[in-house]
């Protein structure tokens, strides 16, 4: 269990860190207050991906073992 946890919270933070980096320099650019906007949007998906992954995560897995 601890692994599958530890799994979550590095994935949350390099999947969130990523796209929400990405999404605003789309959007926005480079401003003076980007790392305020983007620290910001990247704290709200950080902790709605990790529940994601730990509980949506299993099912998926779930599924795509069925395909395969």
């Amino acid at each position: 269990m601890k692994q599958k946890v530890a799994f979550a919270f590095t994935m949350a933070l390099i999947t969130t860190g990523l796209v929400s980096f990405t999404i605003i320099f789309v959007n926005l650019g480079f401003t003076l207050n980007f790392l305020q906007i983007w620290f910001k949007s990247w704290l709200i998906g950080y902790f709605v991906a990790i529940p994601a992954i730990l509980f949506i995560g299993p099912r998926v897995q779930w599924l795509v073992n069925r395909m395969f």
